[in-house]
Parts: C-alpha cells; structure tokens; sequence
C-alpha cells in the first residue's frame, strides 16, 4: 500500500542518483550547521559543560534549535526539567513533519524507522516534492554529511574552548539569540496566529522574569504557543471558504434552478 501511494509522484533518476543528489545538497546545509555547531561547543564549554556530555548531546539530539534552548534555559538557572521541557516543546516540530513523510514511508518497521532519523529542517524541506509528496533518497542524503558536520563542529568547539576575549570579539555570544530571532522573524512573517502567539510570549517572559529565573520564564513564555494556537481562530479566508460549504449554502444549491439530481434519484429507486 505505501508503494502504491507514491504511484503517482514522479521521481526522477535511479534511487542511488537520488540520493547522491540529496548529499550535495545536504553539502550546502552541513556547511551551516558545522559553523553553527562549533559556536554551540564553544559557548557549552563556556558555560561550564564538560566535553564529553556535550558531544553526546549533538550525537544524540542532532537539533540546533533544541540544544540552543537546552544550553540557554540552564546557563539562565532554570533548572534540567524546565531545560529539558524547553528543547522537547521546541523538537515537537518533528512530529508533524514525519507524520508528512509517512505516506512516502516503504518496508518494514526497522526500516521506515530508520529513515525517520533523517527528518531534519534542511533535509525535509529539500526532499518535498509537493501536494504532501516526499523524496526518501534524497532526504537521507541530504541528512548524511549534516550529523558528521554537527558533531564534528561541537567537538571542535569543545576542544578549542575561546576564551571569554576571542567569544566577545566575534560575537559567537550572540549567535544563539541570534538564530532565535531568524527562526522568529521567519514565523512572524508567514503567520498572523504566530505574531498572536509571539506577543504573548514577550509578555509571560517579561513578567516572569520578575520572580523567576530565566530559564523558567522561558518555559513559562512557550506556553503562549498553545494558547495562541487555540485562540488563532482562522484568517478570514478559512472563514468564508468554510461558509461557502455550510448546510444552507448546500440547501440553497440544491434548490438552484436546474438542478434534478434528486428528482432523477427518486426516480431510479
């Protein structure tokens, strides 16, 4: 059945060229996320983690994004859960995305497992292929050189360990808030419901922060995620789209001049 449910997506080339197309792009995407990951040891380092637990984080977690907030909301004095709960709220993305993937999903178990491991932003995005559509081989591809490139970066940012001097004067303590704010801005732009949810967050962080550690001000802001997402209601476009289909439009079309479909019913029963 998943076989059959790609039948009707066009792939080109062999699955092997596929996948060796999804490693070059991947080439472009591990470049990113090695510079990022060496910022990421660095400033684990400097906040006091020792190597070995840091490296295991990027082998494990693989997830900027997650281990960004994980290193943020424990330097800001949080404590592990509300660090933990933090990087889990932000990895929740992933839920979605390999559901997305699900219907491109073939073989066993162990394999769709398998390649589950490879749903990464860049990966997913260059594997979509549209109308819900995905490319295996090439995401796998894409995810090859981007692990290796994360966990080589980290231990290189561990093992160098910059001083406070050198992180100030490249600005490499910046460049966690820095990646927030691109991801941010990204959602700002796309989303009315996110710029709804961003607002609240801004205003439980602020006042938060009043009584409690940062990094529990931070866990306490992401909140404004799911209440903005109950409270989104819908653009209007949703609205009157959803009104063209209510049971009165439904009656009123029925009614329509011409239309016999339930008189050439009747009289087929």
């Amino acid at each position: 059945m998943l076989t059959a449910s790609r039948s009707d997506v066009h792939l080109d080339g062999t699955p092997r060229q596929r996948l060796r197309s999804g490693v070059w792009s991947g080439l472009s995407l591990a470049s990113a996320s090695f510079a990022l990951a060496v910022t990421f040891g660095a400033t684990a380092r400097t906040l006091g983690w020792d190597p070995l637990p840091t490296i295991v984080c990027s082998l494990v977690v693989f997830s900027g994004s997650a281990q960004f907030a994980l290193v943020t909301a424990l330097a800001g004095g949080g404590g592990t859960l509300p660090a933990v709960a933090a990087a889990a709220l932000i990895n929740a993305r992933f839920i979605p995305m390999s559901v997305a993937i699900g219907p491109s999903l073939r073989g066993g178990p162990l394999r769709r497992a398998l390649v589950g491991q490879a749903v990464v932003d860049g990966s997913w995005v260059v594997a979509h292929l549209g109308r819900g559509r995905f490319d295996l081989e090439r995401m796998v591809g894409a995810t090859l050189p981007q692990w290796p490139a994360w966990v080589t970066g980290t231990a290189i940012g561990v093992f160098l360990h910059p001083s406070p001097e050198v992180v100030d004067r490249f600005g490499l303590d910046v460049v966690f808030p820095a990646f927030f704010l691109l991801l941010l801005l990204e959602e700002l732009r796309r989303s009315a419901a996110a710029r709804r949810a961003a607002a609240l967050a801004a205003v439980l962080a602020g006042v938060l922060v009043v009584w409690v550690p940062p990094g529990v001000a931070l866990l306490g802001a992401s909140v404004a995620a799911l209440l903005g997402l109950l409270g989104s209601g819908g653009d209007p476009a949703e609205h009157t789209a959803s009104a063209e289909h209510t049971p009165s439009a439904e009656r009123d079309s029925k009614d329509a001049p011409g239309d016999t479909s339930d008189d050439t019913t009747e009289g087929r029963s």
